[in-house]
């Protein structure tokens, strides 16, 4: 056969210069040309003289190769026998379709090909030949894949029941010449793999076929009722490409823009853009979407901030009669897609060519978007190239317009309907204790508005002549405890990475090796002695980028570190892609802590809102801190007496009693075993507090009152005179006070309580230091009963 009618050699089978290394696979597989040689020695009698006189002569160069006969365990056998290899190929190559094809070879189920087209290669093929990790397919999910696929074909060959396809295989991988993605549907041919048995035959009654035909999914199945040691593949599988990327992305775009805000966040719109310049394959087009309201007769943005469109902006700061105006009103007179293929070119007016070319578009594609009767947006395209944009790309604009009309009118309905919620928690999401004044005041407004006075305004809301009572659960020295969780992640962060280092200097001799070790070393004693700020950051930055793209590549090559590789990443968490033991128990136990508290604190506030309604404000920190106000004024309808304000003290420190005991029966069942600190201010005036319309909440009203909230910012940091001592304390209660006067009704409540034996007898009186603007406070302290 002359050699030109073949394809060239060096472009379908480059140079193998290392024995064969199959990548570890379940079942025993060897590259075999057997199965192809077995196919033309079946045609050799073939009624087709060119095929028979084909077969024949490739029977006789067979016959004078020993070297291809059985199991091939060594590749550079190939790399020295190619013209037989290319011949024998044919079977599977045909040469007119060669150039165009997407087609390789490869031993049964492994991923290093010895044989492929050029553009196999171009796509699928990394530098050792090895077929690319896929970007939407991980590895194990790719072996699970295979092992199916293999299994499947025992069941077919060894014991004559076909299954149907495990579905198309799609690899996602990167088109370097366009700088995007692509996608490509996977036929991964097993015609030319020959399955033998290894020792006795497994027998399958009717049942366990069928078990397995009904489970086909379930490997652990397969691989308990078949073992593997019992069969071999033998031969090579051919896998096929087709580029499926304009499905794939149409099918994408489906689901996408039926999610809910697909076109609220600019990051979502991001997403939608990138598939659309794989589909058009233009990594720099740019999309718009514009929203339409039919009753302003405007383009209007998604949301605050929100505008996707890039020639819309444009149109909202032009003249009535600006070309831009009049174009877009074209578009929706006539309901037809305007297509700009040129713009440097095109029959439009000089200002809306110049105002295009400013936004760096040279050709364009603006199509509204109909639902129904209505127009709900406009879609468009831009693209920096000239011609980029034609009437043929309509063919594909025609298929995604209706996606993008029904995610615009849905964002729309939801857009609206997150407005009614957001105003009905603005303006009637208020304390059923008030509820009834701000009922007053909305009556009163309609009322100047019904009689003319259009410049009326709401009335301030205030309610003066009230008391406020407040408390704090905190979690003691959390801020440490929290640094000290962080620090010891790092610390076993750096020295799992310090491990895989070390074991990787006894394989690779890479001077980078003893860089990075340096590197950790140097931050795990520096660690040791110490946090500094913008360690955690500036550890985990350089983990991402010098470290860990170093261990996938030690991994891939170096096979005998992959167990210590492994366990780096075992301990790393998938999602947040750091170690984060630590932090998750800090964190856990202070969500423990504060939900118990918030639990039992809002249980209880339901059966003080019965002895006397009242104003209550739940925070969560680190800790849970409440304000209550109880007075005459917030009431509608009802008497006030002090006994009603006694009442609330004595339960608000009857609750802080049974939080400290909560909390401390809670700390060893914790992962970070935590302490809390229990407060209460004790402020015996009334104050006024007033409802800030800027920022939708009660603030106390005055500038004498605002003494009481720089106490209560402050205390909690408070420490005793002369002394470090901080006030608060782990199984204590503290109550501060400015006047004694206040705290002569506590010790009554106190007296009661140790008499109900929840407190420990004696009460501490101490002094505070001095705080920022603020000096003389005093306290009591008690010890609960726990």
């Amino acid at each position: 056969m002359p050699a030109e009618s073949l394809p060239p050699i060096a472009e379908a089978l480059p140079a193998l210069r290392s024995p064969a290394a199959p990548s570890p696979f379940i079942f025993r597989t060897t590259l075999s040309f057997e199965p192809l040689i077995a196919y033309w020695r079946e045609r050799e009698q073939a009624t087709n003289a060119g095929v028979s006189l084909l077969a024949r002569a490739i029977g006789e160069q067979v016959a004078e190769a020993a070297w291809c006969r059985g199991p091939l365990t060594d590749y550079t056998l190939l790399e020295h026998n190619c013209d037989l290899i290319e011949t024998l190929m044919l079977a599977v190559f045909p040469p007119a379709s060669f150039a165009t094809d997407i087609s390789g070879v490869v031993a049964p189920f492994q991923r290093r090909s010895f044989y492929s087209t050029r553009r196999f290669e171009e796509i699928m093929l990394n530098k050792e030949r090895q077929i690319k990790q896929p970007l939407n397919i991980d590895m194990t999910a790719m072996e699970h894949q295979m092992a199916l696929m293999a299994y499947h074909l025992v069941l077919h060959r060894v014991y004559g029941t076909k299954l149907p396809s495990l579905g198309t295989i799609i690899f996602t991988v990167p088109d370097y010449k366009i700088g995007l993605y692509r996608h490509y549907g996977v036929d991964f041919n097993s015609d030319f793999v020959t399955v033998k048995v290894v020792g006795e035959p497994i027998d399958l009654t009717t049942e366990q076929v069928d078990l397995l035909v009904h489970n086909r999914h379930r490997l652990e199945l397969w691989q308990e009722m078949l073992p593997t040691e019992n069969f071999e593949l033998e031969g090579f599988n051919v896998l096929q490409l087709v580029d499926v990327t304009d499905q794939e992305i149409l099918s994408e775009l489906k689901y996408d823009l039926l999610e809910r805000d697909v076109l609220q966040t600019p990051a979502r719109f991001e997403q939608i853009q990138e598939k659309l310049r794989v589909l058009f394959a233009q990594p720099s087009l740019q999309l718009g979407i514009a929203a339409y309201d039919e009753k302003k007769r405007a383009f209007v943005d998604f949301g605050r901030k929100i505008n996707h469109s890039f020639l819309t902006k444009q149109v909202q700061h032009q003249a009535a009669d600006s070309s831009f105006r009049l174009i877009y009103e074209r578009l929706l007179r006539e309901r037809e897609p305007l297509v700009i293929k040129n713009v440097d070119t095109a029959d439009i007016p000089e200002d809306l060519r110049q105002q295009i070319s400013s936004l760096g578009i040279r050709s364009a594609i603006l199509a509204l978007l109909p639902y129904g009767d209505d127009t709900v947006g406009l879609l468009e395209l831009g693209s920096p190239d000239a011609g980029g944009l034609d009437e043929f790309d309509m063919d594909k604009v025609v298929q995604f317009v209706p996606l993008f009309a029904v995610a615009v009118k849905r964002n729309a309905e939801d857009l609206q309907t997150r407005v009614q919620a957001i105003m009905r928690a603005t303006f009637t999401a208020i304390h059923p204790t008030m509820e009834w004044r701000f009922t007053d005041a909305a009556r009163n407004l309609l009322t100047q508005l019904d009689a003319g006075n259009r410049t009326a305004e709401m009335e301030a809301i205030v309610f003066e002549d009230v008391y406020p009572l407040h408390g704090s659960c905190d979690i003691r020295s959390s801020s440490t405890v929290r640094n000290e969780a962080i620090q010891g992640d790092l610390i076993e962060h750096l020295t799992l990475a310090n491990k895989v280092l070390k074991k990787a200097s006894e394989y690779q001799h890479l001077p980078i090796l003893d860089e990075l070790k340096f590197y950790v070393t140097k931050n795990l004693k520096r660690l040791h002695d110490g946090m500094l700020s913008g360690d955690e950051a500036n550890i985990y930055d350089s983990l991402k980028r010098e470290v860990e793209p170093l261990f996938e590549y030690l991994a891939a090559h170096t096979p005998e570190l992959r167990p210590v590789i492994m366990k780096y990443w075992s301990n790393i968490d998938p999602k947040l892609g750091i170690l984060y033991k630590r932090r998750q128990d800090f964190e856990t136990s202070v969500t423990t802590l504060n939900d118990a508290v918030s639990d039992y604190l809002d249980d209880e506030e339901e059966k003080a809102q019965l002895m006397y309604p009242h104003y209550f404000q739940r925070y969560k920190t680190d800790g849970v801190e409440f304000n209550i106000y109880i007075g005459g004024t917030l009431v509608e309808n009802k008497p006030f007496d002090l006994v009603f304000l006694k009442n609330l003290r004595l339960w608000q420190l009857l609750t802080m009693v049974e939080i400290t005991r909560r909390t401390a029966a809670l700390r060893d069942t914790l992962p970070v075993p935590l302490d809390t600190t229990q407060l209460i201010l004790i402020h015996g005036q009334s104050l006024s507090i007033r409802f800030r319309q800027d920022e939708r909440q009660f603030d106390v009203d005055g500038a004498y009152n605002i003494r009481y909230e720089i106490i209560k910012k402050r205390i909690d940091k408070a420490t005793i005179l002369g002394t470090n001592e901080r006030l608060t304390q782990p199984g204590m209660i503290a109550l501060v006070y400015a006047q004694s006067r206040e705290a002569v009704e506590y010790y009554e409540y106190i007296d009661y309580l140790q008499d109900r034996d929840l407190l420990e007898p004696g009460v501490e009186e101490v002094e505070l230091e001095e705080l920022q603007g603020v000096k003389g406070l005093l306290a009591l302290r008690v010890r609960v009963k726990l």
